[in-house]
């Protein structure tokens, strides 16, 4: 997920590391902070990679920066993955999240629907949790009142979710 964001925020152009971290930590901070351990060392095998380029640039009141760019072979990185994302960019929410805030940068919309009607596979597949059996399960099925809070908010985003996901998949289809 960490370097899904880097690459999405980088085809956006050059950022110096700072920046980079706090544009993370907007997208994915509530739910997981990043720490300077966990990012420097990742953008130093990113770059060994040859996905991204430093550029050492004159600060504007402080010392030279460090400027972040993508490289050729970071953006078909930043593609294959958009174009083919594992099963975890799928089904978990957060990484899910991530795939949406880059699939922008994907130009095919059939690429971006194939992408979208998975999700909504996901979604429309009975959920262990909310199914007795054969039958979706309701709020008033939950004996208290935390379980029913996490049936009621999990159901009310999915609707959410389903809506904008049939919407988007329309337009795409219509652009395709």
């Amino acid at each position: 997920m960490l370097e899904l964001a880097i690459l999405g925020f980088l085809q956006d152009g050059p950022l110096h590391g700072y920046d980079l971290r706090k544009r993370i930590a907007a997208l994915t901070g509530h739910v997981r902070p990043i720490a300077d351990g966990t990012l420097y060392p990742l953008l130093k095998r990113m770059e060994a990679a040859g996905l991204l380029s430093r550029e050492l640039q004159p600060g504007q009141v402080a010392a030279p920066r460090h400027m972040l760019s993508l490289t050729e072979a970071g953006t078909k990185v930043l593609h294959d993955r958009l174009r083919e994302p594992d099963e975890l960019f799928i089904t978990d929410e957060n990484r899910w999240f991530t795939m949406l805030a880059f699939l922008r940068h994907l130009d095919d919309p059939a690429a971006q629907a194939a992408v979208l009607r998975r999700r909504l596979h996901f979604l429309t597949q009975p959920a262990s949790f909310f199914w007795d059996g054969d039958r979706p399960l309701r709020a008033a099925d939950f004996d208290d009142a935390f379980r029913q809070g996490l049936f009621t908010i999990a159901t009310a985003t999915t609707h959410a979710e389903l809506k904008w996901l049939r919407q988007t998949l329309a337009a795409l289809e219509r652009a395709s």
